[in-house]
């Protein structure tokens, strides 16, 4: 349930308002937007008196809300959020939000050289894997706390924002310390007890569609996360399970604007785990971009052919600069920009 609150209303009476409200054993939560203020009602409605509340004299409507994620619904912000990721980069406003890098951090000369080249490009964060899910226990896992030591100094060095995995509850704490957006990845799309914790920080979290999800059991987790109170998420596409084998997975390029309708949350694309492979991430990061999409996290290597880690699916420096130049083009007839 949302109540909509008349313009002419005060600090003191939206208080008086939360205060009655919460008196049905429901959480208040309110969205201040343009020139409208929206109080989210959480918990079991059904014990909320709608008439009573339609009633107030500083109440414009109430609405029932039929999908069960609420925080996330943009019936109840009806702007876009911006996420600010660092003191220069957000996600969600009119310049579109470029990150770039390996899929695992391997040495600091890898990981650094590869900051300094997708910067210079036009990247506007780092993306590098310190702990990687892999699915086989024999495959390269990372370089765990070192490789997140690397990422601090790539940033030192750059500037960049770091957007790395987190794998457990247990490194809260440190990622909070070190990392600029924590990146919750497929397979802990429905780690529950890990969105809660998630919920309690305040950080911006990168929260990736699960491998068979829907849009909204997507949704859904990003609620688990929201109704802690850190409303610092960016969803991210990046395929998902079909029937077909060619590719890696499937881009649903279709979620982009289904999502927008339905949530206020920023939504960026992930064509390289996608595809799968790398000459597929030019043509969907442009799609990506022409259907809406705020930004794109792309895998970037300096020798893809010699990645401890899906270097299949890697474009080198030089191929995503020319791929940024072309997005340019797609952005400014979209009423975006790439800086």
């Amino acid at each position: 349930m949302i109540v909509i609150l008349k313009k002419s209303i005060t600090p003191d009476e939206i208080d008086a308002l939360v205060n009655r409200i919460r008196a049905f054993g429901v959480d208040a939560q309110i969205s201040e937007g343009t020139g409208q203020t929206v109080i989210g009602l959480i918990g079991d409605t059904t014990k909320v008196d709608r008439c009573s509340l339609q009633a107030n004299k500083y109440v414009e409507r109430v609405m029932l809300v039929q999908e069960p994620f609420k925080r996330a619904n943009r019936r109840f912000k009806e702007e876009n959020s911006v996420i600010n990721i660092s003191n220069k980069t957000t996600v969600g406003a009119s310049a579109l939000t470029m990150i770039a890098g390996p899929c695992s951090v391997e040495s600091e000369e890898q990981i650094v050289g590869i900051a300094k080249e997708v910067k210079r490009l036009g990247a506007t964060a780092l993306r590098g894997g310190a702990f990687k899910p892999r699915t086989s226990p024999y495959s390269f896992q990372g370089l765990e706390l070192e490789g997140l030591e690397l990422l601090k100094i790539a940033r030192a060095e750059t500037g960049l924002p770091i957007v790395t995995e987190i794998m457990s509850t247990s490194m809260i704490d440190k990622f909070v310390d070190d990392v600029d957006v924590i990146q919750v990845g497929a397979r802990n799309m429905q780690n529950f007890d890990l969105l809660k914790q998630l919920g309690t920080i305040d950080k911006p979290i990168l929260l990736k569609r699960g491998l068979a999800a829907t849009i909204e059991e997507w949704l859904m987790s990003a609620e688990y996360i929201m109704s802690g109170g850190n409303d610092n998420v960016i969803l991210c596409e990046r395929g998902i399970r079909t029937i077909e084998t060619f590719t890696r997975n499937t881009l649903d390029v279709s979620a982009i604007p289904a999502v927008k309708k339905l949530s206020h949350l920023p939504v960026i694309v992930d064509p390289s785990h996608a595809a799968g492979m790398a000459w597929m991430v030019d043509p969907l990061s442009k799609a990506a971009i022409a259907v809406g999409a705020d930004g794109l996290i792309i895998e970037v290597h300096n020798d893809p052919a010699n990645a401890l880690c899906d270097g299949q699916q890697s474009i080198k420096p030089e191929e995503f600069g020319i791929l940024v130049d072309k997005l340019r083009v797609i952005a400014s007839v979209v009423d975006r920009e790439i800086k």
